[in-house]
């Protein structure tokens, strides 16, 4: 259940950057395939992202499941906006779509 505190600690965190990767541990340390391949993607690509490690934060891990309406991490936002996880990333990247998203 995604309470109002919880989604707005969602929000605030995707408002504090113009891309943003909900995400299994941190860029530098990612603790799934999923999350090192988005985070690797993006990085890759040049884009400026920040990130939240949903294993540090259980509510979260499960209020962004919600909030998105997507079962699974990773989540990326760009402009406030659900994008998808790692397998739409990727393809939107392969395509040149996810450095339009962004001003690439």
């Amino acid at each position: 259940m995604l309470t109002t505190e919880t989604k707005k600690q969602i929000e605030n965190l995707i408002k504090s950057s113009k891309v943003f990767l909900f995400m299994k541990g941190t860029p530098e340390n990612p603790m799934c395939g999923f999350s090192m391949k988005s985070a690797d993607t993006l990085k890759d690509l040049g884009i400026q992202f920040e990130s939240f490690d949903v294993l540090s934060d259980n509510s979260i891990r499960e209020g962004v499941k919600e909030y998105a309406n997507w079962p699974t991490i990773p989540q990326l936002f760009v402009n406030g906006k659900f994008i998808g996880g790692a397998d739409i990333l990727v393809e939107l990247a392969g395509k040149g779509e996810l450095g339009k998203m962004v001003g690439k």
